[in-house]
């Protein structure tokens, strides 16, 4: 099989579980595709959005379909961190103590309500996102390959709840924001959840192996990126910056990292939609997802109304791709 081959059907694998998992949703094909952005270059995403609106379905129907083991972990505020990472077992018979793995090592691990987590356990959890490891009781474990963490919050409710420090903000790929939906999406959702309570539905669940994985993701790294298309996320990521057109708004600009991500998230973008090399549009379309979570706006911007979002759409529209 030629390498024209393997790229054809590793994609058409990754595709028809996208086409699948966007069936059981409504008006959502952007988040599966930004979360298989995720899966593929080995980024964590940050789902924000009202109660109801199918964030932990989309993540479940995900991972439904991809190889490996998966994980939810509800947050409270009394959750320790041994409830993620796992705790030392007394076992009477040996005398001696054998570690018991929590939900954090599985392949992809969904915390919904992360900001309820209080900040020992998002500590923890920011050691596993950002390292691929735990250390519970002097001891550091790997985490298995592929890692992902996909996490959710709600925008809405305050009490009881941690915001998330900027640390642990510039580790997630992605900061994915869902809305409510309109009349039309609305009434798709009412008879999509009417026909699978009938059973009229028929369960399709395209699987994907790993190893069309393993070569979909040495494809994306493959993708090529222009000198002026790198040149165009660097200026983004420089306008933030001093001397830059945001600067006199930004209190905390966007790090390299940010760079590194959005060039990442524009890779795989290109190869799912059927390209070899990155266009502008896809740094245009993944900007405000890959950037607007890691700057902070002074008080200044904050008190007009201003955040992240807006601001990468300001500078969307003063700096140009050429």
């Amino acid at each position: 099989m030629d390498d024209h081959a393997d790229v054809d059907l590793a994609r058409a694998s990754v595709r028809a579980v996208a086409d699948d998992v966007a069936g059981t949703l409504v008006g959502h094909d952007w988040l599966v595709e930004r979360l298989l952005i995720a899966y593929l270059t080995g980024g964590h995403v940050l789902l924000e959005g009202p109660p109801g609106i199918a964030k932990t379905r989309a993540v479940k129907q995900l991972a439904a379909r991809l190889p490996g083991e998966h994980a939810r972990i509800q947050c409270t505020p009394d959750l320790l961190p041994s409830d993620l990472t796992g705790s030392q077992v007394f076992r009477p018979e040996t005398g001696g103590f054998d570690f018991l793995p929590g939900p954090v090592f599985h392949n992809i691990v969904l915390v919904d309500e992360i900001n309820r987590a209080p900040p020992k356990v998002q500590s923890a959890l920011l050691e596993a996102m950002a390292e691929g490891q735990v250390t519970t009781g002097g001891v550091t474990r790997p985490l298995p390959k592929p890692f992902m963490v996909v996490a959710t919050q709600n925008p809405i409710e305050h009490e009881g709840t941690f915001p998330l420090p900027e640390a642990q903000m510039d580790r997630f790929l992605l900061h994915l924001r869902l809305d409510l939906p309109g009349a039309e999406d609305e009434r798709a959702i009412l008879d999509l959840v009417e026909a699978e309570g009938r059973g009229s539905m028929a369960a399709v669940l395209s699987q994907v192996t790993a190893a069309d994985l393993d070569r979909a993701r040495l494809q994306v790294a493959g993708v090529t990126l222009a000198p002026v298309l790198k040149d165009f996320i660097i200026r983004l990521v420089l306008a933030t910056r001093p001397g830059g057109v945001l600067a006199e708004a930004v209190e905390h600009p966007v790090s390299p990292r940010g760079t590194l991500a959005l060039a990442a998230a524009v890779r795989a973008r290109a190869w799912l939609q059927g390209r070899d090399h990155g266009l502008p549009e896809d740094v245009q379309a993944l900007a405000p997802d890959a950037l607007a979570h890691r700057l902070v706006p002074n008080w200044k911007a904050a008190s007009e109304g201003q955040d992240g979002r807006r601001l990468i759409a300001e500078a969307l529209r003063q700096v140009t791709p050429w």
